[in-house]
């Protein structure tokens, strides 16, 4: 289907914020929003309450235009969250932080071509690239260890297969390097300008999409084989950076979820509650609903304001009980989880604004950032042993 270009480029594009007075929202990033709704062919942007200023384009933004603009979606094409139950038999956080392989080292096809993860590729590699395959990146993306705690709508959750006191591995990863190649081929040409051929674009932009969604699963695989489980099928797989062709336009998100019917997990922080979502916004939200709390401060803000309140052994352990595997100390402050907003304010301007309906809470055991140094190189051990059959 073809985006219709009948609107004239005089008509001003349509603005709104889903956050309540109380909700703070950072003014750069509401400059950014406007400096959308002024783009040639936008028709209507909608802010979540989880927004904050991005490079160049606001985070936490659903924008409808009858432009595709790649810039738009970003370099993370396909970034976004899945949520895996997984059987243990005891979930220690001491000995299971311990255990988590390390998803810094790709898997490659040739050295590891008999690492049991593989078994979740279904057909071939998006776009042949296998460069950073299984490897969860920087930034906030996590994977992580959780308990499903309370549970609103049973009924719901029962139909997922989840119930109160379950496991589940929640992966937030998108497509590392090849996202990151798609729109540095269409920048260097075309700057922050539209796509010239929106259908080329678009078939380079599903492969991500499909790759991070790959990705996904084999970081779950890799995570549940190290921990000693058997890896499961995702029961949320909610992609939150790409754009679609809906309603007849383009539908572009930037840290924003899908949320025409779609159950959504959006994040906390590593050390709050995530919230698993009914999510049912209609066109007023361009049809999505927020992906997490969203930051409240810069990482460089968080840096120097964390290594004045915190020491490194307070970060890695959260004010929930559970542990960060994290060997970068930069990262552990820029990570804090008082760098983010207050996810309970979020969702509750999402259930204010009809947006969305909790349906669970999961509680964070263990949040894998990055290997700690050593650990690594014990699990990795293990997982030999493990393939091999030995205890």
């Amino acid at each position: 289907m073809s985006p219709h270009h009948s609107l004239p480029q005089s008509t001003p594009a349509t603005l709104t914020v889903f956050a309540s007075p109380s909700s703070w929202i950072e003014s750069d990033a509401l400059a950014q929003c406007h400096q959308v709704a002024a783009l040639d062919g936008m028709i209507h942007v909608a802010a979540m309450p989880d927004l904050h200023p991005g490079k160049g384009a606001p985070i936490g933004a659903a924008m409808a235009s009858t432009v595709l603009y790649p810039f738009l979606v970003g370099s993370d094409i396909g970034c976004g969250i899945a949520v895996f139950p997984i059987r243990l038999k005891r979930a220690v956080p001491e000995r299971l932080a311990a255990r988590f392989p390390d998803l810094d080292r790709p898997l490659d096809p040739e050295r590891d071509a008999d690492d049991p993860a593989w078994a979740v590729l279904d057909g071939d590699v998006p776009a042949g690239h296998v460069e950073g395959l299984g490897t969860v990146g920087r930034g906030n993306h996590f994977v992580e260890l959780a308990r499903i705690e309370t549970v609103f709508e049973p009924g719901h959750a029962n139909r997922l297969g989840l119930d109160p006191g379950d496991l589940v591995l929640v992966v937030h990863s998108g497509s590392r390097g090849l996202g990151e190649r798609i729109l540095r081929a269409h920048t260097e040409v075309h700057g922050a300008g539209p796509a010239p051929d929106a259908a080329a674009y678009l078939a380079m932009h599903d492969d991500a999409v499909r790759w991070g969604s790959l990705n996904r699963r084999l970081l779950a695989a890799r995570a549940a084989y190290a921990l000693g489980a058997e890896p499961t099928a995702p029961v949320v797989d909610q992609c939150h950076n790409l754009v679609e062709v809906h309603d007849g336009v383009y539908l572009h998100r930037k840290g924003a979820a899908p949320g025409d019917g779609r159950d959504v997990l959006i994040a906390g922080t590593r050390g709050t509650r995530s919230y698993l979502v009914a999510a049912h916004a209609g066109p007023d939200a361009n049809h999505s609903v927020a992906h997490g709390a969203g930051r409240k401060m810069s990482r460089a803000d968080a840096l120097r304001r964390g290594r004045a309140k915190h020491t490194v052994e307070e970060l890695r352990r959260t004010p929930v009980g559970s542990l960060v595997v994290c060997g970068d100390r930069q990262l552990l402050f820029e990570e804090a989880p008082t760098a983010y907003k207050r996810i309970e304010q979020v969702i509750s301007d999402l259930v204010e604004h009809d947006l969305a309906t909790p349906v669970a809470t999961t509680v964070p055991l263990v949040t894998y950032k990055t290997p700690d140094i050593g650990s690594a190189s014990r699990s990795d051990r293990r997982d030999g042993r493990h393939r091999r059959g030995l205890p």
